[in-house]
């Protein structure tokens, strides 16, 4: 039988492996989406670039981050690893259209809220941010039944907001 020193123990370990792997996938991800955004097209156009959502940023292919308004983000359910262009006017302002979406499939969540304005979606122990704006646009409480938006394919740390089931 494990004692109770034993069992702190184990809890130590679990805990620094689930760390661990948590830094690994983290890793996997950022080289899926360097490798995807070095895929997009590069736009003769001086004020395009086009590049891939990551959750919240778009990455251009030009490797720099572009901040991707949550509302439009949430609005228009992006997926990590959606493929946008942005087009920068000659007053600085920015429109971004979604070019090339990835596969995508709906999954069931549970909202929780982890911290003040984060929110995360528990779909069978998996969880996946969510930006703010989607959660309060539907007006979700923690607790509430979500179907969520992911990529098809790859595994990923973010989910979009489809709706609330009731």
């Amino acid at each position: 039988m494990v004692e109770g020193k034993d069992l702190e123990e184990i809890r130590k370990l679990l805990d620094g492996a689930e760390s661990k792997i948590r830094l690994a996938k983290s890793k996997l991800f950022d080289q899926a989406i360097e490798r995807k955004v070095e895929g997009v097209d590069i736009s003769d156009e001086e004020d395009v670039v086009q590049g891939v959502f990551d959750g919240e940023k778009m990455i251009g292919n030009d490797k720099k981050e572009y901040d991707v308004p949550p509302n439009y983000a949430s609005k228009s359910k992006l997926v990590v690893g959606d493929v946008l262009k942005l087009s920068i006017s000659e007053d600085g302002r920015y429109t971004y259209k979604q070019i090339g979406p990835i596969e995508r499939k709906n999954v069931v969540g549970l909202l929780e809220e982890i911290g003040e304005g984060e929110f995360q979606a528990d779909v069978d122990g998996k969880k996946y941010r969510l930006l703010l704006a989607s959660v309060t646009y539907f007006k979700a409480n923690p607790g509430d039944k979500l179907s969520l938006v992911i990529p098809e394919k790859e595994e990923v740390d973010w989910a979009a907001v489809d709706n609330i089931i009731n």
